[in-house]
């Protein structure tokens, strides 16, 4: 019996230094997740997203502290994760991220922990395959922009209620309970959005943005949506793009384009240049949160926020009505004005005066 002991500690030693000196790759030493010293005195949870983390602190509340990696304005497509990530991500017990291949250079670590026994989970697991939608310019890779579906990104919510109790199953009633608050409120948004979106004339329902990361949006509230990029900021829009965008704005008269606070402007330019060389002015209806949400401390930093500002601010730029200050009056600014980097935007594209 003692020799059996001795042997199971030096088993486990020698894992442990396996596990130390290879990093994120831990070969077959897999063990179970590590619980915390006792249920109620916090531990930590680490998400790529900022829309992951959003959701994981609502389910969470005080029972563990969340971090989230990937920052407001980073776009997770190009994101390449620091040492410093790693670290977290090694030391952390719980890690979420958003899954289908949205933080492309990071997924390899990702799945490295998962095979080394912690638990490591995409909060899209739950989604069916016969809700994703692909894209035709990248065949057999799944859209992974399913947030913008708030229906969807409800059942991610159930995902992480289950994860969280399967850590942590004395404060399982909890999570569950939070979760279900949580999910009343998204209810309560889904309604609101359905309803601003709604009220945009439907020969006026065309959303035009910097790349293809609104088509569940679309799928789920009625527009028809066309990105200047597809599903990932790593392909490049070319000439062809612009002008089949530019014929489209024309012919249907678009009235608004939007650019992306995580992705850069330059397409957008070129295509406002491109209309305006066929005689067609089209105004920049406004900045949208795509890939990443708002600063840290403002509502639009939040999952709720970033969802409530793309909904008012499309809907009243496309001539749709939704009042100034969004779903609960907390919007930082009236949604109908473009601020004045979108006038300049125009400006630089036409070579206009400013009229700001």
């Amino acid at each position: 019996m003692l020799a059996t002991r001795g042997r199971g500690r030096v088993r486990r030693t020698v894992c442990a230094l396996l596990v130390a000196v290879s990093g994120l790759g831990v070969g077959g030493c897999a063990k179970a997740p590590e619980r915390p010293p006792t249920p109620n005195a916090g531990y930590e949870i680490v998400c790529t997203t900022g829309m992951v983390a959003d959701i994981v602190r609502q389910v969470a509340g005080a029972h563990a502290t969340v971090t989230g990696l990937i920052g407001s304005g980073v776009d997770p497509h190009l994101y390449v994760p620091t040492r410093q990530d790693i670290s977290a991500l090694q030391r952390a017990p719980v890690v979420f991220y958003s899954g289908l291949m949205l933080e492309g250079k990071m997924t390899g670590a990702l799945e490295k922990l998962a095979g080394g026994g912690k638990l490591v989970r995409p909060v899209t697991a739950g989604l069916e395959a016969g809700y994703l939608l692909e894209s035709e310019r990248a065949a057999g890779h799944p859209d992974p922009h399913v947030w913008m579906d708030v229906r969807a990104w409800s059942r991610a919510v159930d995902t992480v209620a289950r994860t969280l109790a399967e850590y942590d199953p004395l404060n399982a009633a909890t999570y569950e309970t939070n979760a279900r608050k949580y999910q009343q409120d998204l209810e309560e948004l889904d309604a609101y959005v359905r309803q601003v979106l709604g009220s945009v004339p439907e020969p006026q329902r065309i959303l035009v943005t910097a790349h293809d990361a609104f088509r569940y949006f679309g799928r789920a509230y009625g527009l028809r949506v066309q990105g200047i990029q597809g599903i990932s900021t790593e392909s490049e829009a070319g000439l062809e793009d612009i002008n089949r965008l530019v014929d489209l704005i024309v012919r249907q008269d678009v009235r608004a384009v939007f650019v992306e606070t995580s992705v850069a402007d330059k397409s957008v330019r070129a295509l406002i240049e491109g209309a305006a060389a066929r005689g067609k002015t089209v105004q920049v209806g406004g900045r949208l949160f795509s890939d990443a949400m708002g600063p840290p401390g403002a509502y639009e930093g939040t999952y709720i926020g970033m969802i409530d500002h793309n909904a008012t601010t499309i809907a009243r730029a496309l001539g749709g009505q939704a009042p100034e200050g969004g779903w609960r009056g907390r919007l930082g600014a009236p949604a109908t004005r473009p601020d004045r980097s979108a006038q300049a935007m125009i400006r630089e594209a036409v070579g206009g005066a400013w009229t700001g």
